[in-house]
């Protein structure tokens, strides 16, 4: 018994080794430290995106702590980045103002050097390069936080992207982030329609996504954050939905729900 709890421990060591840095390998090719960062999204409130022909969705569920607490003036899922681009976070808060602080200022840049706004790519890949920085220099822990990117650009039309704490990020039709997401991705592969939605189909799915995915029993439009990127009159716009209308939406939803259960 003795050398086969001396061969555990010697194991346990081993593994304490390669994730306590970024900077080191394990021998399976590992890193764990960004492993846990992704370990952490995944117990944070549930993000969605969904791509429309007319417009990206963005869809959150808001984490409320205590009843006491005050509600925010803003909110703490979603952000608008420039007047073309807007995003949805699920992770550490703390670490998304950050990173949305840098995306602001790598868009204004660009603007201000070429008279026209940034490539909605090009702005995710800039912030992207930032978050891999962090898992390669010592000292450094990465960014808990992963980000769905909504916008529209002259090159590739409406748009959403998706990254994670390793700095990859990939473009997407429909796709969410944070607890649930197996879940809610297997959702959106049976009733996602490519090319065929309208916003309203998207913000129905959305809405329907979070509340079959969402850990509230009694899920509420006060606990959902719905914004919309839309290009009416050629003109984009960024448009953060009333909770009157999130209500409408959620009714809709929990009528479907109860009657395919019944």
């Amino acid at each position: 018994v003795q050398p086969a709890l001396g061969r555990a421990a010697v194991s346990v060591t081993m593994s304490r080794r390669y994730d306590s840095r970024t900077t080191i390998f394990s021998p399976e090719g590992r890193l764990y430290q960004v492993e846990y960062a992704m370990e952490a999204i995944s117990h944070a409130g549930t993000a969605v995106g969904i791509l429309s022909n007319e417009g990206v969705v963005l869809a959150a569920e808001k984490k409320i702590t205590s009843k006491l607490l005050e509600p925010s003036k803003t909110s703490e899922k979603m952000y608008m980045v420039d007047e073309h681009v807007a995003c949805a976070v699920a992770g550490i808060t703390a670490d998304a103002n950050i990173l949305v602080n840098y995306a602001r200022q790598a868009a204004q840049r660009y603007t201000l050097t070429y008279q026209e706004p940034m490539p909605v790519e090009q702005l995710v890949q800039s912030l992207c390069d930032t978050k891999q920085g962090y898992t390669q220099y010592g000292g450094l822990r990465p960014f808990g936080v992963s980000v769905l990117y909504a916008g529209w650009d002259q090159h590739h039309g409406f748009q959403l992207y998706c990254s994670d704490p390793s700095g990859n990020y990939g473009g997407w039709m429909a796709t969410s982030i944070g607890a649930s997401t197996q879940a809610a991705q297997s959702i959106m592969k049976q009733d996602y329609k490519a090319g065929e939605m309208s916003l309203q189909e998207a913000l129905q799915l959305a809405v329907k996504v979070l509340a079959k995915t969402c850990d509230s029993t009694s899920l509420s439009a006060d606990k959902l954050d719905i914004a919309t990127v839309t290009r009416p009159g050629g003109q984009v716009l960024y448009s953060p939905l009333p909770e009157a209308e999130t209500k409408v939406l959620l009714d809709k939803a929990q009528e479907e729900a109860a009657s395919g259960d019944a």
